[in-house]
């Protein structure tokens, strides 16, 4: 059996797909949600409620929060031992994988695994190893707001519809924009911030009860016991959570044996949380932006994650949308209902509706160049992009670079990932030297392209203009369970992403066309023609096919018309 599972910041969770739908699977203590907690204690391993429970009076041995740093080198001192964020991600997987084993009494070794549609290819890998960790063969890694998408029914919805996913867990935050066309679904742009969460809003108002006492207390901040730290960090999270709508919270902590309750206003706290609200909003544009969209054609907002629940959010959720959000399914346990959706879909369960599943980059996938600056020399280290993020895949671009010097003995082309300007700002994802034989530099040449698949797989290809030559290279995420011949299989199947669009048949049928109605024309129609055809031809030369589809039906029912 395949199961779904949310591996969340604060609290993970599983679900398969039952009879009548996805059906969350119930941890050892009867609870839907595992807190994301490992604690240690000699030999012994405690994972979830335990972990938590202990994490406040054995901070030293316990470990929160980690999943902020799946992909990172950091390392974590539990119990004398050093743990990745992925083994203790795996720690819970596995205490998971127990549970849904016991519950569905069969045993469990297949896993679709959500994560924030804004992780990087570094950070899918991580998890991918946390799943292999934990005894699962991962099925598919799936974007969080693709999984909540199809948990709320939008694979089902009898009409067309474009969907804002706004994802606010407890340490990442996602927003995607999605838009349902009959059978498929299509991810149009996402946007996010891996380091914003519930956890943020809980430190606001650690910040406040400091503020507030910092007379009072004996010691500063950095002065104070990590059991005292975590046990007020508890007492601002249960504020938190209790905050009424326009009311207030109250906080009760006790500190070096003072005993201390305290009252916020709920308008005091949103004010404090500008600058996080202000970082929400910033992705909200950039999807909207990267999706050319306006936000009035924003057909639903679907919210997933438990900090969706606080008041401040809510408030700000209406004032951007203008709308009602669709809340009908627990925010907690949407992304793990549509990732058992998912498994279902994987397991072919007669009962789901075949649906097709696009998705974007998320990131730029670009190489490294040099440019020429005023003076005529080069600086190195700058990037041009090769496939942009939120292009939909599959994809492939091209682009023509140039040797700096005549006879240059070889070109190095390294693959990078990110959105920085700068090539060591992003992430490298491998690297190829591509020796080049003695030529001027104009005549030297190549042509680099990027040949991108939904299963994380990117053919980089590299033809040289003087020889003819062309070199090749696989570079597939370690979630791609997929042999060499099969990757090859695929690759061939999206030779025909690799032909320029202006060369295409149905794109060269119209430019033939406008050029045969251009020379039987002249005076101000020709003008017109020529517009048109110069129109058409900007869209090719972009190489994205939304724009290009666009482009070609407004060409074609203008030939049509002057036909």
């Amino acid at each position: 059996m395949i199961i779904g599972i949310d591996l969340g910041t604060t609290n993970t969770l599983a679900a398969y797909y039952g009879k009548d739908g996805p059906v969350i699977i119930p941890n050892r203590l009867g609870g839907h949600l595992t807190p994301s907690v490992v604690s240690v204690e000699g030999d012994q391993v405690y994972v979830g409620e335990v972990a938590k429970e202990r994490m406040i009076t054995h901070p030293e041995d316990s470990a929160a929060v980690f999943k902020r740093d799946m992909g990172s080198d950091r390392k974590y001192k539990l119990g004398g031992k050093e743990y990745r964020p992925e083994e203790l991600s795996a720690l819970i997987l596995r205490s998971l994988k127990e549970d849904a084993e016991e519950f569905l009494g069969e045993e469990v070794t297949e896993a679709v695994i959500s994560v924030p549609a804004y992780f990087n290819d570094k950070r899918r890998r991580a998890t991918q190893r946390a799943g292999e960790l934990a005894g699962f063969k991962v099925e598919r890694i799936i974007s969080e707001p693709t999984a909540a998408a199809i948990a709320y029914g939008l694979y089902d919805m009898q009409d067309d519809a474009k969907v804002l996913v706004f994802d606010l867990g407890g340490g990442t935050f996602d927003v995607s924009i999605l838009e349902l066309d009959g059978t498929i679904l299509e991810v149009r742009a996402v946007a996010g911030d891996n380091f914003l969460g519930g956890e943020d809003f809980t430190g606001i108002i650690e910040d406040m009860w400091f503020e507030k006492h910092a007379g009072a207390l004996k010691k500063g901040k950095d002065e104070l016991d990590d059991k005292v730290l975590r046990h007020i960090h508890k007492a601002a999270e249960q504020c938190k959570l209790g905050f009424s709508e326009n009311g207030k919270g109250i906080m009760h902590c006790s500190v070096e044996g003072e005993e201390y309750e305290d009252e916020f206003s709920h308008e005091q706290y949103e004010k404090r949380c500008e600058d996080l609200l202000e970082r929400i909003r910033i992705p909200v544009r950039k999807s909207l932006s990267d999706a050319r969209i306006k936000l009035n054609e924003i057909d639903k907002v679907v919210l997933v994650g438990g900090a969706t629940r606080l008041p401040v959010v809510r408030h700000l959720v209406a004032r951007l949308f203008k709308a009602i959000p669709d809340t009908r399914i627990n925010p907690d346990e949407a992304v793990a209902a549509g990732a058992a959706v998912q498994a279902a879909m994987k397991e072919r369960t007669d009962s789901i509706r075949e649906m097709i599943l696009t998705d974007v980059c998320p990131f730029t996938l670009s190489t490294e160049v040099s440019v020429e600056r005023e003076d005529g020399s080069f600086e190195s280290g700058h990037v041009c992009p090769i496939i942009e993020r939120n292009t939909v895949i599959p994809a492939s671009r091209t682009e023509t670079l140039y040797p700096l010097h005549d006879n240059q003995k070889s070109i190095c082309v390294n693959v990078l990932q990110g959105e920085s300007r700068f090539a060591d700002n992003n992430l490298l994802l491998g690297e190829m030297d591509i020796p080049l034989p003695k030529k001027k530099k104009e005549d030297n040449g190549i042509d680099l392209t990027y040949t991108y698949d939904i299963n994380s797989i990117l053919e980089v290809q590299v033809k040289l203009h003087a020889t003819g030559e062309v070199r090749r290279q696989i570079l597939k995420g370690r979630d791609v369970d997929m042999t060499d011949e099969e990757i090859e299989a695929r690759m061939k199947e999206l030779e025909y992403l690799k032909i320029p669009p202006r060369e295409q048949e149905k794109n060269k049928l119209l430019l033939v066309k406008g050029e045969r109605l251009y020379e039987e024309n002249f005076g101000e129609d020709r003008q017109v023609i020529e517009q048109h055809i110069r129109r058409f031809e900007m869209a090719l030369n972009t190489g994205d096919h939304a724009k290009i589809d666009a482009a070609r039906s407004e060409f074609k029912e203008f030939l049509d018309d002057w036909d």
